[in-house]
């Protein structure tokens, strides 16, 4: 029998990782993953994926690790021996970068880094290809729209600028040492176990909390930034394919259509059965439902130091080269998100209905 391919994936907990993770075994892949040691279980996304270590034929492995570790990454990269490496761990969130700037750079800027050097203490040059996460905050203050692999960066956060030397060291490696290297330029990609703190998330589970009588309002910062929002599980498959040309290469990966934010409130709101009206200018403008109470407001401490405001990715190379296109379209995937945070809420009200405890998580 063919021996199968084996995969490390860094930020295995996350989003991205949950997908990918369930994505390679499909494929036949053992599938090693590191999550950072916490006193408490931080493993939903891929606990329908665990395989008791009992069990035989086992494919799915969790190891304790940390990007800022250097040692654990080496001694979990030997033991692993991996085809593919997948560095999806990061510190994501652009707005807590500005709060912790040198935990940021040293988790998404230096662990790039030891895991790329890693690979090279190990002598894993010839047999290792290496993904590593871009993102769209690279071009921040835009140069030029949409924005391609050949755009100039100008990143406006300490997360931008941590991924850019991430970015950039990536293909520093690919040409000094010959690494099977590649930066997948990701633009923004959404799903229903998106991080509850990011805006989408934050729209669909408020809204559908408003419904059900969980919430009253639900708070934002700028509701005219403008991104290009996919399917976590489109972008997950990119990845993959990027790792499996001939040729080490950079990819932008979009779905080439943009929305602001105020857009994709109106969308999860019609999904739910929800209309907003708008009313006022600015900081004091607000969203009010059919009912003329107040569900939407501006709180002006989620606006960042520097704002990137529009975002829109030009996936042609993608599309050429790879064979990539989005599969799942903008209202799908709104009512996607809507549906399943509006399942959640209505247990949630169910629990309390029945007199148990319901913690009401705010960010």
């Amino acid at each position: 029998m063919k021996k199968p391919k084996v995969a490390l994936v860094t930020g295995i907990t996350g989003q991205d990782g949950a997908y990918l993770a369930e994505f390679l075994l499909d494929k036949g892949y053992v599938v090693h993953g590191i999550k950072r040691r916490t006193s408490l279980f931080n493993t939903d996304r891929i606990d329908h994926l665990y395989q008791d270590p009992h069990v035989s034929d086992r494919r799915f492995f969790l190891h304790h690790g940390d990007m800022t570790d250097a040692s654990s990454l080496v001694r979990i990269m030997q033991q692993v021996q991996p085809d593919e490496i997948y560095n999806l761990a990061a510190q994501s969130h652009v707005a807590v970068s500005f709060e912790e700037p040198e935990y940021t750079a040293d988790s998404d800027a230096l662990g790039a880094l030891r895991l790329l050097e890693a690979i090279r203490i190990l002598k894993l040059e010839s047999r290792t290809r290496f993904y590593q996460a871009s993102s769209s905050e690279l071009y921040g203050k835009v140069r030029e729209t949409p924005q391609r692999e050949t755009t100039p960066f100008y990143p406006r956060s300490p997360y931008g600028v941590a991924k850019l030397y991430a970015h950039w060291i990536t293909v520093n490696y690919r040409e000094a040492y010959g690494l099977y290297a590649c930066n997948g330029i990701l633009f923004n990609h959404e799903s229903p176990i998106r991080g509850e703190t990011f805006v989408t998330r934050k729209i669909t589970r408020g809204l559908a909390r408003i419904k059900v009588g969980l919430q009253d309002c639900l708070y934002l910062g700028n509701l005219e930034a403008r991104r290009d929002w996919g399917h976590a599980r489109d972008f997950i498959e990119a990845q993959w394919m990027i790792l499996q040309q001939p040729q080490p290469e950079d990819y932008v990966i979009a779905t080439g259509e943009q929305r602001s934010v105020r857009e994709f409130v109106e969308a999860a709101a019609s999904e739910l059965g929800m209309k907003v009206r708008w009313k006022g200018k600015g900081a004091d403008e607000k969203g009010y439902d059919a009912e003329g109470r107040c569900i939407v407001a501006i709180d002006s401490r989620y606006f960042r130091p520097a704002e990137v405001d529009t975002l829109q990715g030009d996936a042609s190379k993608a599309r050429t080269k790879l064979g990539w296109r989005p599969r799942v379209s903008f209202k799908e995937l709104v009512a996607e998100m809507a549906k399943e945070d509006l399942r959640e809420a209505e247990r949630n009200r169910l629990v309390k209905q029945h007199g148990y405890v319901s913690f009401d998580h705010h960010e």
